[in-house]
């Protein structure tokens, strides 16, 4: 799936509602994509890591249009789900970055700091 708005009808068919009350959740997690348009743009939100920031963001629960109750985390997994058809670790995304010098805080620039 690559469109929001396709995991918004697949979570309103799943949960009840109408595509508008999961939209904010997936246009979240597909965020990422505006400033990196690579499919590595995944590896911030499509984790279980990820989906625990998804779920501080938006609370645990939410009240769909149908009145029933449907838990964030269950529709963040649906989405990392119907993407990549598991949920990765933040170390499973990470191991696959080859580490570089600034990534330890090696500058370039020297800082100098004022008084």
């Amino acid at each position: 799936m690559a469109k929001a708005w396709v995991h918004a009808e697949s979570s309103a068919k799943r949960w009840g509602g109408v595509p508008e009350d999961y939209i904010a959740i997936h246009e979240k997690m597909d965020q990422t994509k505006s400033a990196h348009a690579e499919v590595t743009h995944r590896c911030v939100f499509h984790s279980a890591f990820g989906i625990f920031v998804i779920e501080d963001i938006f609370g645990r629960t939410l009240t769909n249009s149908a009145g029933r109750v449907v838990h964030v985390r269950d529709v963040a997994e649906q989405h990392v789900l119907e993407d990549l058809g598991f949920i990765p670790s933040l170390s499973d995304w990470l191991k696959e970055m080859p580490s570089q010098p600034w990534m330890a805080g090696v500058r370039k620039v020297p800082v100098r700091l004022v008084d």
